[in-house]
């Protein structure tokens, strides 16, 4: 089946915006085209993007992935377009054995079968943490990184990405292996700059929603955040609801990571697009009061937000256009191995696209060629 936008402006695989008609078939980016015969739609006025990729979200609009139900995944697939979100990585937290399992068992049920945003795998969010840095994740269930857990786990579904603490991960064992098997993770540390600098040269490569739940920076301490910074070879995961990480400290950490390294999330919890209450999260009740969410004793428990409100905030904060969007799609599809799946607007890749207007509104969203919004 073929389909074509006719008349937009379009953003090439190298993140510039060109003028013309976008040709796609069988769900995927053949390239842009002098025809405009066929089906066409009409997109004067309206800017194509790539499709948005939430590479770290727990749930949204009353679901979640802890749910360990593959209904809630679907909830979560049909609702994440209305965001401009094409992809996602559903992200776990720390539990038993056992609820891990029952959870892996419902996302492998949904994945390749959604009805909106299409899983990649699971963003395995503990239980190889720090206790002093485990923020909202439940104490009792933290324990040291093990591997024959890990690969049990991912073989009933893929795991994208994992957590780790670096100081957990005796003689980054963990790491060197499991790195081979997907993307590891600095998150929930308590690690020092020389203790991150290490697990950096021996299998990771991301740090997790970076400045929370971590060793920040100091005049004489640099903590994970500044060996993040120092080391060209990890990429960071930002919130950037502007409550997570002040503005001011958003842009510092864009200029210094460079448009390759920086990556926007939600990390938002089944509280987001839902009235403030009371909601659980791993097994922790989370309260809600205008759109913050806390858990008893005031510790931050995940966002209520999304990524397109987050690329709007950087906008609106001075973060240039093509450095905001390359955060919401190709830098998190090369953060788990995708950047030749999706992550822009290229030949050969999924027809996962997102079309605005001038005012950035969404007007269009399309998973692998299908018209979802």
């Amino acid at each position: 089946m073929k389909m074509i936008f006719k008349n937009a402006e379009i953003l090439n695989e190298n993140f510039e915006f060109v003028k013309g008609n976008l040709l796609i078939e069988d769900g995927k980016i053949v390239g842009l085209t002098d025809n405009a015969e066929g089906e066409c739609t009409d997109c004067t006025g309206l800017k194509i993007l790539p499709g948005f990729i939430d590479i770290h979200i727990h749930g949204t609009y009353g679901a979640d992935a802890c749910d360990a139900s593959a209904e809630s995944l679907q909830r979560m697939s049909e609702h994440l377009p209305c965001h401009g979100v094409t992809s996602f990585c559903p992200a776990t937290m720390t539990l038993s054995s056992e609820e891990l399992e029952d959870i892996f068992k419902a996302i492998a049920e949904a994945k390749g079968n959604e009805n909106g945003a299409y899983i990649h795998g699971i963003n395995m969010e503990g239980p190889y943490i720090s206790l002093a840095k485990k923020g909202a994740q439940k104490a009792e269930h933290v324990r040291k990184p093990d591997v024959e857990e890990f690969k049990k786990l991912n073989a009933i579904c893929n795991v994208s990405l994992v957590d780790i603490a670096p100081e957990e991960d005796e003689n980054n064992a963990f790491s060197k292996e499991v790195s081979e098997i997907c993307t590891v993770s600095a998150a929930h540390t308590s690690a020092d700059a020389a203790q991150a600098r290490k697990g950096f040269e021996n299998g990771i490569t991301h740090a997790t929603h970076l400045f929370n739940a971590m060793t920040g920076i100091s005049a004489r301490v640099p903590g994970v955040a500044g060996a993040v910074f120092d080391s060209e070879n990890v990429r960071a995961e930002i919130i950037c609801d502007g409550f997570h990480v002040a503005p001011e400290t958003l842009r510092m950490a864009f200029k210094l990571l460079g448009e390759d390294r920086t990556i926007v999330i939600s990390d938002s919890m089944k509280a987001a697009d839902c009235e403030d209450g009371e909601y659980m999260l791993g097994g922790q009740t989370v309260y809600v009061r205008d759109g913050k969410a806390l858990l008893a004793d005031g510790t931050i428990a995940a966002s209520t937000s999304n990524i397109f409100d987050e690329f709007k905030n950087l906008l609106s904060f001075g973060i240039p256009f093509k450095h905001a969007v390359k955060s919401c799609t190709i830098n998190p599809a090369k953060a788990i191995g995708q950047e030749t799946v999706t992550g822009s607007i290229e030949k050969g890749k999924n027809a996962d696209l997102l079309i605005v207007d001038e005012k950035m509104e969404i007007k269009g969203v399309y998973v692998k060629g299908e018209k979802i919004i």
